[in-house]
């Protein structure tokens, strides 16, 4: 870890020379110094942080160098933010003279001066200790998997998701048994095991079976964890099993409770609470499951703790407990991972290695997650004795020192890490337990604290995304969902793991979760983490008590109001990222003077709002990357377009406002074209799009406009979305402003008028949204707005598009004749009037790569025709609130794939009944009849 802290501020202050060198003046000699010794010791760190491990005389060294390296980065980043202060002063007073900046700096640069040399020869000491305490024998190692960067050609490749409980269909099998034993009314279930048994393992293989399917009305999973909070469950369960009017998600617990209990009551209905710690959860939440539903309704808990599931259940009748495994079956397991991406899963083993291998998996006891890790480590080492022996005695060192085998077995397979693996990882921990995290908020995250490390030209965010599939194919992370393209949506962390990375974080001073510290308080805080509701002071007391400028803050529960703001000021002037995911924020949550946190570089507010304002200061956030203020309704002030570093702007509904013209005389034109690192923009259209500056934001890869007024679809608008060449996903949303012309008649005219040659019987089959043939990387595609007519050349859609979702278009003519061609499309969604005809016909042969088709609010639809051997591929259809719609899609019966049928709001008359045909005539593994939730 401290290779990674020396390693990443070191780029820094590399940076800061080519950037800054003037600012530092006379200074910057000793700037150079500091940089110079921060090589040298990170080429002795490479070893040295691994070794700390085993000698104790390493590890105090090893800390005394990361507490002068973070001691440096404060005196060095004050520095930047105290020079901040007169400059921001002196552009009110512009026609003073430059020698008066210069006066109000010269205090701070001799102190810079003074505190440089100070920890010069702080430095100079720590690394003289080497020799006069005998460390002298630590070097790099050439050996070290630090120097090995993750292969690019992994980068998009998917991850093939596998069972890694050998043995698990025995358990499967008894466990269904006991579901399907019904007992009168409501019958609580329990599987017992200890951390990384692989309770939560086969209790997703048994909620994901399709006889269990189809024995519910209805099912829900809700993670509980230790961080347990009753309303938050009873919301989850409900989102699964109802629909909730968005004031009905506000209820209290109680509220909620009843609703949910008034809805389980008629229904015979499957919960799995997974990972409960406390006999609290089940006394709280039983009143919410009723005891007199449909026979046959089941609650399955997963925990560690068997007097837990007693207390559910009653009796051992009702508990499975999971067993080790055997011999055989570890030694299966253990090949699987340590072998996989070889091409072989039964491989030749030496007798000598496989000896050593029956040594390894003795040692993991028969836990399925230690053989994981166990397994996944030794596949990115050489298959030969010697690499195998040094695990082997890296184990029974590990294993010496204390009697927790598998976080022991846990912590070998993090310390092989690669410095730049090893703080990706302990990164995870801050997300609360048995969370899923969103991979695209993992890659800004960790590209904000600096943990990417440059390879030439890549994009740090590929590089990132590298990072996660290597912890991905150490099985320190695993994959909870991928985007239609293959790619990792979010991912989840076992809690064993977890626990790991907090206990990690806490011994390098990474981070710290507030929860976690006693009253002493830790003397250093870098990263503070906050996951349940505080009190405001007791936050600004730890932050008084430590020595060194808090760098991260992140809030996962609504702690932090704007009455905190006064009391945290002192203690985050120095703060990289600000992440308020779950706040309830209100318009002023963000104060005036945010602006003073030049050094941010993540600002993210996630949670729910009816608005949020944020003030011309952001501007001066000249170090931000990262903006996300997700579905919130804000104002943002035209100062935005000061932050060059900007990388992604995420605020689908925040309109930009405009620069006066008075502004424009004094500070000079401020635009969109100014942000040319931007990848990722969401914005609500506004004036901001009028002009050249869209087109030249070339590095786009995800373009979203909502509530774009048609006055805004000129001639270059169109052209610049063209140039956009490197667009991944492209989602545009447009109403009518002045005009009463349709979409497409509007940008029909707008080609027509460019190529004088306007046809006015034709006008709404050209469509002036020019063809996207040159977008190669357009994945996904959303249009908003009426469109009349489709372009029947398939040349004019993206050539790689998977992802197609239409609204509100009032097609007239059925789209699915030109749809049904497009070769690599997998999800089709119409939505609201998306086609306002009566009739749809796939045809046969079409639609040969559609997986999902979803058809929600074509009110004047009333049949959907599948000929033979057309969607063969298709796996789930989705329709809802198709009023007129009275017959299930012709040829349904045929598919052999379809695995998930969903209907709601449909003409009910036989609707039940056909559910049942479908189940027993082709086995859909989800058939729901769902009138009652859309109604």
């Amino acid at each position: 870890m401290a290779e990674g802290t020396v390693t990443f501020f070191a780029e820094k202050l590399s940076n800061l020379i080519l950037q800054e060198a003037s600012v530092f003046g006379e200074v910057e000699g000793q700037i150079r110094l500091l940089r110079d010794e921060l090589e040298w010791m990170r080429l002795f760190l490479r070893d040295a942080d691994s070794k700390g491990v085993y000698d104790e005389r390493v590890k105090l060294w090893v800390n005394q160098i990361r507490s002068a390296t973070h001691e440096a980065e404060d005196v060095i980043d004050e520095f930047i933010l105290n020079m901040d202060h007169p400059k921001r002063r002196l552009n009110t007073l512009k026609f003073l003279p430059t020698c008066v900046g210069m006066v109000d700096k010269l205090p701070f640069i001799h102190e810079l001066d003074s505190r440089v040399k100070d920890i010069n020869a702080k430095i100079g000491a720590i690394m003289a200790n080497r020799s006069k305490y005998g460390l002298e024998d630590l070097t790099a190692s050439s050996s070290s998997t630090a120097d090995q960067a993750v292969s690019h050609k992994e980068k998009r490749a998917p991850v093939v998701e596998e069972s890694d409980v050998v043995g698990i269909d025995d358990g499967s099998k008894k466990v269904k048994q006991m579901m399907k034993d019904e007992k009168h009314g409501r019958s609580v279930l329990s599987i017992v095991g200890m951390g990384g048994l692989g309770k939560t393992t086969l209790a997703k293989k048994v909620y994901n079976e399709r006889d269990v399917e189809e024995h519910f009305d209805c099912k829900a999973w809700v993670y509980v964890s230790q961080e347990f909070r009753a309303r938050e469950i009873l919301l989850a369960i409900a989102l699964q099993v109802m629909s909730l009017s968005d004031e009905e998600k506000k209820m209290g617990e109680d509220e909620l409770g009843k609703k949910l209990c008034g809805y389980l009551g008629e229904k015979k209905y499957l919960v799995v609470m997974d990972d409960v710690w406390s006999s609290e959860v089940w006394s709280r939440l039983q009143p919410h499951f009723p005891d007199q539903a449909k026979d046959g309704s089941i609650v399955l808990i997963t925990t560690r703790n068997k007097e837990i599931a007693l207390h559910a259940t009653y009796s051992e009748e009702f508990i499975y407990e999971l067993r080790h495994m055997n011999d055989n079956e570890s030694w299966q397991l253990f090949l699987k991972k340590a072998f996989r991406g070889t091409g072989t899963t039964t491989p030749t083993l030496t007798t000598e290695l496989k000896e050593l291998g029956n040594k390894i998996v003795t040692k993991c006891e028969g836990l399925p997650l230690a053989i994981v890790v166990l397994g996944s480590l030794l596949s990115t080492k050489e298959k030969t004795e010697q690499s195998w022996e040094k695990v082997l005695a890296s184990i029974e060192w590990h294993l010496d020192q204390g009697p927790d085998s598998c976080m022991r077995i846990l912590s070998l397979s993090y310390n092989d890490l690669p410095y730049y693996l090893k703080s990706c990882f302990l990164y995870c921990g801050i997300f609360p337990e048995d969370s899923e995290i969103e991979a695209w908020d993992l890659i800004k995250l960790w590209m904000a604290e600096g943990f990417i490390q440059r390879r030439g030209k890549e994009r740090l965010e590929d590089i990132a995304e590298d990072y996660i599939h290597e912890l991905i194919h150490r099985s320190l992370i695993q994959v909870a969902d991928r985007r239609v393209d293959g790619r990792v949506e979010s991912c989840r962390m076992h809690d064993l793991l977890r626990d790991l990375a907090i206990s990690q974080a806490k011994d390098a001073n990474f981070f710290e979760v507030h929860e976690n510290m006693d009253s002493t308080f830790p003397i250093s805080i870098r990263r503070l983490v906050i996951h349940q509701n505080l009190i405001n002071h007791h936050i600004s007391q730890c932050l008084h008590n430590s020595s060194s400028q808090l760098r991260t803050l992140a809030s996962f529960s609504g702690t932090i109001g704007k009455k905190s703001w006064g009391s945290l000021q002192e203690h985050i002037k120095l703060l990289t990222v600000l992440n308020l995911s779950e706040e309830e924020v209100d318009g002023h949550v963000l104060p005036r003077d945010i602006g003073q946190l030049i050094h941010l570089k993540f600002l993210c507010i996630k949670g729910y709002s009816s608005h949020v304002k944020l003030p011309s200061s952001i501007g001066r956030l000249v170090n931000l990357q990262s903006l996300d203020l997700g579905e919130n309704d804000c104002n943002i002030p035209h100062s935005i377009w000061k932050l060059k570093k900007l990388r992604h702007l995420e605020c689908r509904f925040g309109k930009v406002s405009s620069q006066s013209q008075i502004n424009k005389c004094v500070n000079g034109y401020l635009g969109v074209e100014q942000l040319t690192n931007l990848q990722t923009l969401a914005l609500k259209g506004g004036s901001w799009l009028e002009g050249v500056g869209l087109g030249k934001l070339t590095q786009l890869r995800s373009l979203e406009l909502s509530e774009c007024s048609t006055s805004y679809l000129k001639t270059e608008f169109f052209e610049f979305i063209a140039k956009l060449t490197a667009l991944e996903i492209l989602d545009l949303s447009f109403m009518e402003g002045h005009t009463k012309k349709t979409l497409v008649n509007r940008l029909g005219s707008v080609r027509e008028k460019r190529n004088g040659t306007i046809d006015h019987h034709n006008k709404t089959l050209l469509p002036g949204l020019m063809p996207f043939s040159h977008h190669a990387y357009l994945y996904k595609l959303s249009l908003e707005g009426k469109l009349e007519k489709l372009p029947k050349e398939i040349e004019f859609y993206p050539p790689k598009l998977l992802r197609l979702q239409l609204w509100r278009c009032k097609l007239r003519d059925d789209p699915m004749m030109i749809l049904e061609k497009l070769p690599s499309l997998r999800i089709l969604e119409l939505w609201f009037d998306a086609y306002v005809g009566e009739k749809m016909v796939c045809s046969s042969g079409g639609f040969l790569q559609l997986e999902s088709l979803e058809l929600y609010g074509l009110y004047e639809l009333e049949e959907l025709i599948v000929e033979r051997e057309a969607m063969s591929s298709l796996k789930t259809l989705e329709i809802w609130r198709c009023d007129k719609m009275e017959k299930l899609p012709h040829g349904l019966l045929e598919q052999t794939n379809l695995e998930k049928l969903l209907l709601g709001g449909l003409h009910a008359t036989n609707q039940l009944k056909r559910s049942k045909r479908l189940e027993e005539k082709i086995g859909i593994s989800s058939v729901k009849s769902c009138a009652s939730l859309a109604a």
